[in-house]
């Protein structure tokens, strides 16, 4: 519990610019240019990969740009138990984590699915869902199954932990700061370890560094956590 406690106090909001692609960049792309066209295709697009390949960071970041341009989302993930009824003023809906929904949470997601696709009034609404696997591999109700499926699909790549250091270490250098192994560990055992929580985190540590004049070291980490 204190693990999780420390990652939430030092999440940012997350965006589609704070995003590392790292491999992802084709789904990334076609997100960015989904989410700033207000004539967006209504096409659905599903991403899907393992834990850390950044699918809640990137519908996150979608809810939040398309708010931020004025439009009403409707989403589902797994905390939301009882889903509300499809509002007509939604301009898009986004289903994270589908791959565990219960039986109510599928129901809703279909009901809002076929009327994003079919609505009484106005355009076609998009879709945006994520799960683990691949649409034909989720264990869902079959009508759900099956639309989740047939539009844009992109595959999320989480990098290997040698890739993962790798990339965190030039972006370190890149800023003039110098993390030593140790530090790393640390903040591959403490923190989330998906690469674009990882950047974030390194954001913050550089700049807790400067304010306090000292080196990025283990008890500057745990003092930045104290003070946030």
């Amino acid at each position: 519990m204190k693990q999780m406690a420390l990652d939430i106090g030092l999440a940012p909001v997350p965006t589609l610019a704070n995003f590392v692609p790292a491999g992802n960049e084709a789904a990334l792309e076609h997100l960015k240019l989904w989410t700033h066209n207000p004539l967006r295709s209504p096409v659905p697009t599903f991403v899907w990969g393992e834990s850390g390949s950044g699918k809640t960071h990137l519908l996150r970041a979608v809810r939040e740009s398309l708010r931020e341009h004025g439009s009403r989302v409707g989403w589902i993930d797994v905390d939301t138990l009882d889903p509300p009824e499809f509002d007509e003023h939604w301009d898009a809906v986004l289903l994270d984590d589908c791959h565990l929904y219960t039986a109510t949470q599928q129901a809703a997601a279909f009901n809002w699915f076929v009327n994003a696709q079919n609505p009484a009034h106005g355009p076609a609404r998009w879709v945006l869902a994520a799960a683990n696997c691949p649409p034909a591999d989720l264990r869902l109700r079959e009508d759900l199954r099956t639309r989740l499926g047939w539009g844009h699909v992109f595959q999320l790549h989480a990098l290997g932990e040698t890739e993962r250091r790798g990339v965190l270490r030039r972006a370190a250098d890149d800023r003039g700061v110098f993390l030593s192994d140790e530090v790393m560990d640390f903040m591959l055992r403490r923190f989330s370890r998906d690469l674009s929580s990882l950047m974030m985190l390194l954001d913050q540590l550089d700049a807790y560094a400067l304010r306090t004049q000292r080196a990025i070291t283990i008890p500057l980490i745990k003092s930045m956590l104290e003070d946030e």
